[in-house]
């Protein structure tokens, strides 16, 4: 895993409207989401090199249909950061 990219918006409708920005925009893959406060808000997460993965999240922040809340980019993650994604990830696989 080289970088990881995040986005959390407010909506599930959001959050879908911005993975579809960041998979057209950049060659990343969909890793997983997280949402919270029943669907409030839902933070999705990519990966990919850091330049896709920054120029997906760039693109993202850009033309959501909803501004995003946060963002972040995470070059090279250390172990801990790719195993607590990957429990995450896990639970996708579960359904």
């Amino acid at each position: 895993m080289e970088s990881l990219g995040f986005i959390e918006v407010r909506g599930v409708t959001a959050a879908i409207d911005a993975l579809d920005i960041m998979c057209k925009t950049a060659d990343v893959r969909f890793v997983t989401w997280e949402r919270r406060l029943g669907g409030w808000l839902v933070t999705i997460v990519i990966e990919g090199t850091v330049s896709a993965v920054t120029e997906a999240v760039e693109a993202a922040l850009a033309r959501s249909l909803v501004k995003p809340c946060a963002h972040a980019v995470i070059a090279n993650p250390h172990e801990e950061t790719a195993r607590m994604v990957a429990i995450s990830a896990s639970r996708l696989k579960k359904v």
